[in-house]
């Protein structure tokens, strides 16, 4: 068994084989070297040998953990993933510290979440890194993966609690901190996520989609002098900037600049002829310049592009109005009122769960 063992690691399998088969000949039940030759029929690409020798292991041994750990291991190596994970697991149940086991685990729930993503199925993404997560609870690179699946579902809380415990791992994860700043844009923290984004392109300047998201954070607080200096770099860096356009464009709109805006909402639909924001944009424009008629194609032009944007069907009930059409206008405006409510109703469940998320608040739930 020594011999074997010891020719196995310097790679020599015949000479394993021989004196396994010697075990063997003398004590064919014996366990390990069943095991063992398992492993050499493995890594001889005999696998329906090897699934047998392991089988015949567990039968003599049933709580004998290795052979479970590379009986799983030979399912993944023939693309048996369910006949892995049951192994994996089972040897788990037995040496719930076991490594290997652990890790073979991991690795089939991130490659299945990851095919899940491509398959647009991000509850069962969601569903499998939750088991992943439980197994090695301080994985960095499954609570990265968990918490780009959780931001991509708009459950923000989770994504912010993901990326904190992989920045507390690796505190300069560029790619962590970015998608921390964008759940906590998505939480309105605009200075928390600002601050998250000054640190993101210190880590990397020539990323042009830092510039942007600082910017985006810089105007949310109103310091459009900063905001526009950023978004203008992401720009010099890629010209190619739809939605940095669109940003400028909304601030040369609310500084009244309406021959700015609409120089920076024409570059937005140069590259995205449907970018519905710019053709609200563009909407508003018109509507400050009278010209309802046109106004009103636009936002309607916006609202085919994207239905759900409140502020093209107040401006297009606010210009059909001026036109005349009572009936159209009224029908526009209580679709806004309506949009308008669920947008509060969102922001409230958002508070609601950030509420229950917080331990003082539960321990005091759990008190009354």
């Amino acid at each position: 068994m020594k011999d074997a063992a010891e020719a196995m690691a310097a790679g020599d399998l015949p000479k394993a084989e021989t004196e396994l088969k010697a075990v063997l000949a003398t004590s064919p039940n014996d366990y390990r070297a069943l095991n063992l030759l398992g492993i050499v029929r493995a890594q001889q690409r005999r696998e329906p040998e090897a699934e047998q020798l392991f089988k015949q292991a567990i039968q003599q041994k049933p709580d004998f953990v290795s052979a479970h750990v590379d009986l799983g291991l030979l399912y993944v190596q023939v693309n048996r993933q369910e006949d892995a994970v049951a192994q994996f697991g089972e040897a788990l149940r037995l040496e719930p510290a076991r490594s290997e086991a652990a890790l073979g685990l991991v690795n089939i729930w991130r490659a299945q979440a990851k095919e899940a993503v491509g398959s647009g199925d991000l509850e069962k993404a969601l569903s499998v890194l939750i088991q992943a997560r439980k197994v090695t609870p301080q994985n960095a690179q499954v609570d990265f993966e968990f918490g780009m699946v959780a931001l991509r579902m708009s459950l923000l809380p989770d994504a912010v609690q993901a990326f904190q415990e992989v920045l507390d791992v690796r505190k300069d994860d560029s790619s962590a901190i970015y998608g921390l700043g964008r759940a906590q844009i998505g939480l309105s923290k605009y200075q928390e996520a600002r601050e998250l984004f000054e640190r993101y392109v210190r880590l990397r300047p020539e990323d042009a989609s830092g510039h942007y998201a600082l910017g985006f954070c810089l105007q949310a607080l109103q310091q459009a002098a900063d905001a526009r200096r950023e978004l203008e770099k992401s720009i010099a860096i890629q010209p190619v900037q739809t939605e940095s356009y669109f940003q400028l464009g909304l601030m040369d709109l609310e500084a009244n600049s309406l021959d700015g805006a609409v120089r920076r909402f024409r570059k937005a639909l140069e590259r995205d002829p449907n970018h519905a924001g710019a053709l609200t944009g563009m909407g508003r424009v018109e509507f400050q310049r009278r010209d309802y008629r046109k106004a009103a194609d636009l936002l309607q032009r916006a609202i085919a592009s994207n239905a759900s944007l409140r502020e093209a069907h107040y401006y297009l009930g606010m210009s059909e109005a001026r036109l005349g059409k009572k009936e159209e206008s009224e029908k526009e405006l209580q679709i806004a009122g309506q949009l308008e409510h669920e947008e509060v109703e969102k922001r409230r469940v958002v508070l609601k769960i950030l509420d229950s998320s917080d331990p003082a608040a539960r321990q005091l739930d759990e008190t009354k």
